[in-house]
C-alpha cells in the first residue's frame, strides 16, 4: 500500500504529462529515478491513475531493457562486455567486482543496496577500453585494481 506521500509524488509526476497515455514512458522513468526501480504496488497505481491496463505498463516495464522491477543498488555500474572492452579485458574487472562486492551472474545487487552491477554489450566507448560506468559516469582504461579503488571512492561517499 502506497502511503500518501508517494501517492502524491506519483501524481505529481503523472500530471506533469497531463495524464496522457503517449507519456507513459516517460512517466515510467520519471519513476524509476525517484525509487531506482519500478516497484510494482506503484504500476498498479499509476495503472489506475493514467486509465491505462496493468497488461500495458508491466509490457512496457519489461520491453525495455533500461527499466527495472527489481531493486537497484545506489550505485549502478555497467562493465561494457562489447568487442573492444572484452579484447580489452572487461571479463576480469567483473570478476573483480563479482568478488570484491559479492556478487554473482544470479546476483546483482548487494544486500545493502549499495552495488549493482551489470554488464552491457556496448557503451559507445571503444577507444577507451575498457570502460565501466558509476551512474552513468564513465571510466575508461580500467583495471581490476583501479576498479576496486573506485568501489573503495564509492564506499566512503555512500557512509556520507
Amino acid at each position: 500500500m502506497l502511503t500518501s506521500c508517494q501517492q502524491e509524488k506519483i501524481n505529481e509526476i503523472i500530471e506533469k504529462y497531463q495524464r496522457k497515455k503517449s507519456s507513459l514512458i516517460a512517466v515510467l522513468q520519471e519513476i524509476q529515478k525517484e525509487y531506482r526501480y519500478l516497484p510494482e504496488e506503484v504500476l498498479m497505481y499509476v495503472s489506475s491513475e493514467m486509465e491505462v491496463t496493468p497488461a500495458k505498463i508491466f509490457s512496457v516495464a519489461t520491453f525495455y531493457e533500461n527499466f527495472s522491477l527489481e531493486p537497484k543498488g545506489k550505485y549502478v555500474i555497467k562493465i561494457c562486455d562489447g568487442t573492444a572492452c572484452h579484447v580489452r579485458k572487461s571479463i576480469p574487472i567483473l570478476n573483480a567486482l563479482r568478488k570484491e562486492l559479492g556478487l554473482s551472474e544470479e546476483k546483482h545487487t548487494t544486500d545493502d543496496a549499495l552495488f549493482t552491477v551489470e554488464t552491457v554489450s556496448c557503451l559507445g566507448a571503444c577507444g577507451l577500453a575498457p570502460v565501466i560506468t558509476v551512474n552513468e559516469k564513465v571510466y575508461a582504461k580500467m583495471t581490476p585494481e583501479s576498479t576496486v579503488a573506485l568501489l573503495d571512492t564509492c564506499r566512503k561517499e555512500g557512509a556520507q
